[in-house]
């Protein structure tokens, strides 16, 4: 949208964005902009928890609110009390990263919000543990489509066009179906897990594994950041002496999993302290000074 559209009055701006149909508001307005949509529609709004275990909540919250300010809030709780940043170092540089990037984070919480089944009265439910998090959504897939055509290229197919419509003229999402591609780039490019896509009758599931790590934890899913710098120093001490080193020989050295060798390696690449020469078999690699 334009400055110019931004100056218009309210009732022209709805009416523009085509929420309006005859002397009524639809119920996408009152769901994108009133202060208190549960006035109208039961269970408009996002349920977070902490679990130990599926039977053990630890602490948990509500964003209610717009559509547009729940986006907001959530990503916001989820960021700064739910998820724990690990911890790495380039150079003498702090780098810290959530378990689930940032960028996969907000394009998974607006693919919630926005293609949600707002008749079914529940709240999109966002579980998080110490080992992942899970968004489950009361919402469903167009008919015939599978959660390979999902996951694949496809055209945009929004469950709620108007809300979908809105989120678009914000700048929040692109109308070309492309959520769910870049959530799986995001993850890809950051060296995380993929999430998994899970459909049931009642609604969809979307599960981000956390990434495996050697790493203690606590009984809240608090990484040890001395034990994983330590790794990742002992990692790179073992490639400056063998740069032809394996990660099969790196996880009898160090005594780690072959994902928690996977994982660091993959971290190391993506914060530039390392790169790969050549093929997995025959190359070797080069530490970044």
């Amino acid at each position: 949208m334009t400055p110019g559209d931004l100056r218009d009055s309210d009732t022209v701006l709805i009416d523009k964005l085509h929420l309006v149909d005859g002397k009524l508001l639809k119920r996408a307005a009152l769901l994108l902009f009133h202060s208190d949509p549960e006035r109208f529609f039961t269970g408009a709004f996002v349920n977070i928890g902490f679990f130990r275990t599926n039977d053990d909540l630890l602490y948990h919250d509500e964003v209610r609110g717009d559509l547009l300010g729940q986006v907001k809030g959530t990503m916001d709780l989820l960021s700064t009390k739910y998820l724990k940043a690990g911890v790495s170092y380039r150079g003498t540089q702090r780098i810290e990263a959530l378990p689930v990037p940032g960028p996969a984070l907000r394009e998974a919480i607006l693919n919630a919000i926005v293609h949600k089944d707002y008749a079914s009265g529940i709240p999109i439910q966002i579980s998080v543990y110490q080992d992942k998090l899970m968004i489950w959504n009361p919402g469903q897939l167009p008919a015939s489509w599978s959660v390979e055509k999902l996951v694949g290229k496809h055209a945009s197919h929004p469950f709620n066009p108007d809300i979908a419509n809105v989120f678009f003229r914000a700048g929040q999402i692109e109308a070309w179906g492309r959520g769910v591609e870049r959530i799986l780039v995001s993850c890809r490019e950051a060296g995380c897990p993929v999430p998994e896509i899970r459909l049931e009758p009642a609604g969809l599931w979307l599960i981000f594994p956390f990434p495996p790590t050697e790493a203690a934890r606590d009984g809240f899913g608090n990484k040890s950041v001395k034990t994983r710098v330590k790794t990742r120093v002992k990692i790179l001490e073992c490639i400056h002496k063998n740069p032809h080193i394996s990660a099969a020989d790196l996880e009898d050295l160090l005594g780690i999993t072959k994902k928690g060798v996977e994982w660091q390696l993959r971290s190391l690449q993506s914060s530039g302290e390392l790169r790969r020469q050549g093929p997995d078999k025959g190359g070797q690699w080069l530490v970044q000074s």
